[in-house]
């Protein structure tokens, strides 16, 4: 089977968002409950407001602008909430808005990804969509990973097991 552009592209960017998913749920497998909704200084959100940030701009992003569903985000409650959901319950959310991307993303078009929209005020083709989606998403999974690690002061151990000084090879 001949792999197009499309599908490659779609194929990366569902990869992306399934390790992203991955790093999450290992690092908040690492922190109590409590460290959930705890600030750790004015300038920080908590782990739970970038959980429901993160949820929020992908609906919006994906769901919407490249699914064509109704963009009901509340931007301001994302940042504004200070408890109200455990771990689990915001683990399911993500993974219930990552499992809705992903089959959106896997069934958009070549035509879709080409077409031009406007998202949160932004002018951009559902290739741009979802470019901003999957990097503001791992944007955010960095900043989770660092934030436990204060916590903690351990490492994570996203990749534990993996060679990463593997050299580049051709197919």
């Amino acid at each position: 089977m001949v792999n197009t552009w499309h599908q490659d592209f779609k194929d990366n960017a569902i990869f992306r968002l399934e390790e992203n998913v991955r790093m999450i749920s290992i690092a908040l497998s690492k922190v109590v409950e409590e460290e959930l909704w705890t600030k750790q200084n004015q300038s920080l959100n908590t782990l739970g407001n970038q959980l429901l940030h993160i949820c929020g701009n992908m609906t919006q992003y994906i769901v919407s602008g490249l699914g064509g569903n109704p963009d009901e985000r509340n931007r301001e409650e994302e940042f504004s909430t200070e408890d109200g959901f455990t771990k689990d319950e915001l683990l399911q959310r993500l993974l219930l808005t990552v499992q809705t991307s992903t089959t959106i993303i896997d069934d958009a078009t070549p035509e879709n990804l080409l077409k031009k929209r406007k998202v949160q005020g932004f002018d951009l083709s559902g290739i741009g969509v979802v470019l901003h989606a999957v990097e503001h998403f791992s944007y955010h999974t960095g900043q989770i990973a660092m934030q436990v690690k204060l916590v903690i002061d351990q490492p994570l151990g996203f990749y534990e097991g993996m060679n990463l000084n593997t050299l580049n090879e051709e197919d």
